[in-house]
């Protein structure tokens, strides 16, 4: 189909000249389908304020070096101060036909200050301009996702806390295995999300440095500074290769897969509240502000919202594989594919945002059921561990314990009894080292308290790894306290 012989409907809007955009190497406008399949503006205009603070940078470094003057430099300036203020009110009015973000800021400035606005993008492409956008806007997402994750940290720590008397199983295969606190699993949670926070800050760390003034792919011939607009914008300094500022994306794969991370982290802490929900398990009672019922029958209380954060960590790792697969073939430097870097970031950032933050309201409110816990201790044979222990710390070689243990548990499973109440004669029968102590050595308490070492659930070290949990959320300014108190943390301790 001709470009004069355009359907109904497919005449793209007048103002969107092929001059405007494109300058005098075309004579055509772009055809109204391509025009809507390339514009980005839906999605990239989130980059606005990060695109009119690289922008203001950028034309008082060209100042600074004579490349504009200090008059049209602020002529520039206020111009983009004004459509910052319409951007942060929700008055801008963003246009299709101008693709995105950056047209839409540029066209609007040179029409409100006239031909001078044109002098913005002297010494710089779109290339380096949206890398800049997105160090800038993704370095920041980092640190307010780590901020988020430490508010949830202060829930755990308040949680653990007031629950460091409850025992409940541990388990492996999701097998009954060992008697452990409760407070010791929440610190769990704790340090798998802590180090989550760490990839995130270490990924912000790495993204900053400033593309600007590479240009397309190869700098510049004007004398630029770029060290200055670095550090106008922020960053520890200019990136060192024009070609691999404006070529790579992997500062974005890095991040995108700490939060990748995160999500599955979050969706194992979510499997557990659904699984410890269930009536078979009945370890915790979800607040009805983070259920929901069923349609059709009345007693039902879903967990709903650990369903979800369970649910869209496919999204966050969806994310990264688009990401990857869409830089996997590029060769250097700038490519139009890297348009489609925006919407995987942006989308990962948000869920695991806002599953941050359902998750910590959900746990902050949830009621622990410290009888249920321990009564599911004495039908699982968690202390069978502490029977092989006593005969390996008595000289009998732990293989040898460990069998003599399992036809023990072995016999009470036939008797339809636990360990703890074995006549000793049993003990003896099956080894002649058996002797009354053995008893002592099944107290569900005794067992968790022998379990005195660094990173152990004994109430000494728990209650050491809460106050360093707590002594590293204080050094980063957060008030643990409260954080607790406005999540309405409860200080019960399991009921």
């Amino acid at each position: 189909m001709a470009r004069d012989e355009r359907r109904d409907g497919d005449t793209p809007d007048p103002r969107a000249t092929p001059q405007a955009t494109w300058g005098g190497r075309f004579e055509e406008p772009l055809d109204a389908v391509a025009l809507r399949y390339s514009a980005s503006v839906d999605v990239d205009k989130r980059l606005a304020p990060e695109d009119i603070r690289g922008s203001l940078a950028h034309v008082r470094m060209l100042a600074s070096r004579g490349v504009v003057s200090e008059a049209e430099a602020d002529t520039i300036a206020k111009g983009l101060e004004t459509i910052a203020v319409e951007v942060a009110e929700g008055s801008f009015v963003w246009d299709a036909a101008r693709e995105d973000v950056h047209m839409n800021i540029e066209a609007t400035l040179t029409e409100r200050v006239g031909p001078v606005g044109g002098k913005l993008h002297t010494a710089r492409s779109r290339n380096d301009q949206v890398a800049t956008d997105m160090r800038l806007w993704t370095r920041e997402a980092c640190r307010a996702t780590a901020a988020r994750i430490d508010r949830f940290l202060a829930v755990l720590a308040v949680r653990a806390a007031n629950t460091v008397d409850v025992l409940l199983p541990g388990y492996t295969h999701l097998q009954r295995a060992q008697p452990v606190r409760l407070a010791h699993h929440l610190l769990a949670w704790a340090e798998m999300l802590d180090r989550d926070r760490g990839r995130l800050l270490d990924a912000a760390r790495r993204m900053n440095e400033s593309p600007l003034g590479c240009a397309a792919l190869a700098s510049t011939t004007f004398p630029l500074d770029r060290e200055m607009s670095a550090r106008a914008l922020g960053f520890d300094r200019p990136m060192r290769n024009s070609l691999d500022a404006v070529g790579d994306r992997d500062f974005l794969v890095e991040a995108v897969a700490a939060l990748a991370n995160c999500a599955v982290h979050l969706s194992r802490i979510s499997e557990e509240l659904v699984l410890w929900s269930t009536q078979e398990f009945g370890f915790v009672t979800m607040s009805d502000a983070y259920t929901t019922g069923s349609s059709i029958m009345p007693q039902k209380k879903n967990p709903d919202m650990a369903e979800l954060a369970r649910g869209k960590t496919g999204r966050v790792v969806g994310d990264l594989v688009n990401l990857l697969v869409m830089l996997k073939g590029l060769p250097l430097a700038y490519n139009r594919d890297m348009q489609e870097d925006k919407a995987p970031v942006f989308d990962a950032f948000d869920t695991v945002d806002d599953t941050l933050d359902v998750l910590r309201g959900a746990l902050a409110t949830a009621r622990f059921d410290a009888a249920r816990m321990r009564a599911a201790l004495r039908d699982g044979f968690a202390d069978a561990t502490e029977v092989a222990d006593w005969l390996a710390a008595r000289g009998v070689p732990f293989r040898e314990a460990h069998h003599v243990t399992g036809r023990l548990v072995g016999r009470c499973v036939a008797e339809g009894k636990v360990l703890s109440e074995l006549p000793l004669d049993a003990f003896r029968a099956e080894h002649e080292a058996f002797d009354e102590s053995i008893y002592a050595a099944l107290d569900l308490e005794t067992a968790v308290e022998r379990r005195d070492l660094p990173g152990g659930p004994a109430k000494a070290r728990v209650r050491a790894a809460i106050a360093e949990l707590r002594e590293r959320l204080d050094a980063r300014g957060v008030d643990t306290d409260a954080v607790a108190a406005a999540d309405g943390a409860s200080s019960e301790g399991g009921a």
